[in-house]
């Protein structure tokens, strides 16, 4: 399984940020209001990923990783790379979308409901980056250490 690739992860902001603002242009005037609460909703998920990313690295630097009693099973720690891999996606996906309702706010900045709906937008943003920064620290600390290789036998 490779990295998540960064230039992926800005495709997707970059096209999320469109296809918002366009949305948010046809029908801004049907949203409900945006409270802050909204735009956190990222934001537990991106903390238990961090929690995650430190415990698998301790397993891994203290050689705990393995199919024994009281080790970290390989098996989870890939699950734990799926979900890094799914969550980065995500994360720029919901990140492009606030930063795209953000543009869109901005350049309306004159009406009041899009002066009260720019704090929400604004967590939003800042949640989506954290879940993205989150699950490239998770796929990193699930990374397999570096082995040397094995020596040849010589008899």
């Amino acid at each position: 399984m490779k990295p998540t690739r960064v230039l992926d992860l800005c495709a997707n902001v970059l096209l999320a940020a469109v296809v918002a603002w366009v949305a948010t242009n046809l029908a801004y005037s049907s949203f409900p209001p945006i409270s802050v609460f909204s735009g956190a909703s990222l934001l537990p998920v991106a903390l238990l990923e961090v929690v995650l990313a430190f415990v698998i690295r301790q397993r891994k630097d203290n050689h705990g990783i393995g199919p024994g009693s009281g080790q970290l099973h390989p098996i989870t720690a890939a699950r734990a790379v799926a979900l890094a891999k799914a969550s980065a996606q995500v994360g720029s996906l919901v990140g492009g979308i606030w930063l795209g309702f953000l543009v869109w706010l901005a350049m309306h900045s004159d009406l009041r409901a899009a002066s009260a709906d720019t704090p929400g937008a604004i967590v939003g943003l800042v949640s989506g980056a954290a879940l993205v920064a989150a699950a490239l620290w998770l796929e990193y600390c699930c990374r397999a250490p570096i082995e040397p290789p094995d020596e040849a036998a010589t008899s």
